[in-house]
């Protein structure tokens, strides 16, 4: 989508499932560049309510990531790594939707991502904080 209110912003998008991926669909909606970056098996939403026509592209997966420019990128590998803090040095946002921890063992945090552009907005998205008893335990949607 081109002349929205958030033309010319670029969204590194590191979401899955649902909630991730509706916040990215709205900035992409208003005109925002949204890369999504998937790992090697994808989203899991990909087959989420039911069969697809096409395999692996559920309706829910593609009214999710409408708008969105799409990279599989393997970022347990030095080169996904590598990849995605390319592809973050061009950006406005980095986008995720996993416990910090997980971004801290991909060597994707805030000061990693932040050491290529410092300008850039670093949200994340997950259920139980940085503090507490429940830090390291999942949470789905509904939960964040």
């Amino acid at each position: 989508m081109s002349g929205g209110s958030l033309e010319g912003i670029r969204v590194v998008d590191l979401t899955s499932v649902v909630v991730g991926p509706l916040a990215t669909q709205t900035l992409a909606d208003y005109g925002a560049e949204v890369i999504k970056v998937e790992a090697p098996g994808g989203d899991i939403a990909r087959n989420l309510a039911g069969r697809a026509r096409t395999p692996n592209m559920s309706a829910k997966f593609l009214h999710l990531n409408r708008n969105k420019r799409s990279i599989v990128l393997n970022l347990k590998k030095r080169e996904g790594r590598e990849a995605v803090l390319k592809l973050a040095e061009r950006a406005d946002v980095f986008l995720f939707n996993v416990r910090p921890s997980a971004m801290q063992r991909l060597r994707l945090t805030y000061d990693d991502v932040q050491a290529v552009n410092p300008g850039i907005v670093y949200c994340g998205l997950f259920g139980f904080g940085r503090g507490g008893r429940y830090r390291e335990k999942p949470a789905y949607d509904l939960v964040i």
